[in-house]
């Protein structure tokens, strides 16, 4: 238990650390192309009438939710691959080699994934107000 309480420290604490120092550019280059990417699928949504993101990802239908899920993986499939990477240099020139991969996919996910996740909705929504007032 000792061993695992101190793994938790280490990887809160070396999160953390991410965020000071080399490549902290990737922190705003990752939620900033996450939200490119919600903005264009959202418009999308909104122009051909499909319902806003989230309510795929509630639906009590687990095909159409596997069918959500896949389509925000495919859409954010770059973004996720570039957090990778940034993330593997990172780890490459602050530890000297590639060792910690639980944090590589948590700091992809976090900063590229949930704010997709987090943004489409919304914007399909604004979007679809934005059309249904043009006609």
């Amino acid at each position: 238990m000792d061993a695992f309480l101190e793994y938790l420290h280490r990887f809160w604490s070396e999160m953390v650390a991410r965020s000071d120092g080399p490549m902290t550019f990737r922190f705003f280059l990752q939620p900033v192309m996450a939200l490119l990417m919600a903005l264009r699928d959202g418009i999308k949504d909104a122009k051909i009438g499909r319902e806003p993101y989230w309510s795929y990802m509630r639906d009590a239908d687990p095909l159409k939710r596997k069918a959500a899920w896949q389509q925000g993986v495919t859409a954010t499939a770059r973004i996720l691959l570039l957090g990778v990477a940034m993330d593997v240099i990172y780890q490459v020139k602050v530890f000297g080699g590639f060792a910690r991969p639980l944090e590589t996919l948590v700091i992809a996910i976090v900063l590229g994934f949930l704010p997709y996740l987090i943004l489409r909705g919304p914007i399909t929504r604004i979007a679809h107000r934005i059309i249904s007032r043009k006609h």
